[in-house]
């Protein structure tokens, strides 16, 4: 059966690979990035809007094409992130709000503005980190990431409280390395266990299938220690 998918950052990574996915199995999906890639603009299942998540107003482009075009959600795939890498000594109130903005607030809004397209069935994915995870390995260098982190999965605990009687799922995958663009931004030279592809095959299977088995619940989706 044919679902209406909406996933963020999809320029690149996991998000770019997880929206040809879903295309080529028939899937109708809504790719939200600032950067639109050429690739997925030619696919006749994606639709492209080119939305900066950290900016509340924009939600409303969103709002229109849902409202005239699918009048319904089945699964949004929260993937944009934003990363500040640097000692937290010279991190910035301007550094954690701008990361916070695409992390927690952006996902907030997005999720908000779908509420009224949601359904019984439906189920709402984040994608979190390890370095969210209490307990977990941290990194010095990522205090405005890694906490935002751990507020989205917050967040998507209590959301998956506020709306399960109407049977909307939510649930986060925290995940561990991949080779994406952002590890190799916040990491030089380290080669992760996994490629974005493969992140993404994964990813897939869960956005359709998890909500069967889970919500409100927090999975580590990695493969090493760390």
């Amino acid at each position: 059966m044919t679902k209406n998918i909406i996933i963020t950052g999809t320029s690149r990574g996991i998000g770019y690979e997880l929206a040809l996915h879903f295309a080529h199995k028939g899937h109708q999906v809504l790719a939200i990035s600032r950067q639109i890639p050429q690739e997925l603009m030619e696919n006749p299942n994606i639709t492209c809007l080119s939305i900066d998540m950290s900016v509340e107003d924009e939600m409303h482009e969103i709002n229109k094409f849902i409202a005239n075009t699918w009048k319904k959600v089945d699964v949004i795939v929260h993937n944009a992130g934003c990363l500040v890498s640097k000692p937290f000594a010279e991190t910035t109130q301007a550094d954690f709000e701008r990361v916070y903005k695409v992390n927690v607030f952006g996902v907030a809004n997005l999720t908000r503005t779908c509420l009224p397209y949601l359904h019984k069935g439906s189920h709402v994915v984040s994608m979190s980190s390890m370095g969210g995870i209490q307990g977990s390995m941290k990194f010095a260098g990522l205090a405005a990431y890694s906490s935002s982190k751990g507020a989205l999965i917050t967040l998507s605990e209590l959301l998956a409280e506020e709306f399960k009687e109407q049977g909307i799922a939510f649930n986060v995958l925290a995940l561990g390395a991949v080779n994406t663009e952002m590890l190799a931004e916040a990491f030089p030279g380290y080669q992760a266990p996994l490629s974005a592809k493969e992140m993404a095959d994964y990813v897939y299977d869960f956005a359709l299938t998890g909500n069967k088995y889970y919500n409100g619940k927090v999975l580590q989706v990695s493969s090493t220690t760390p």
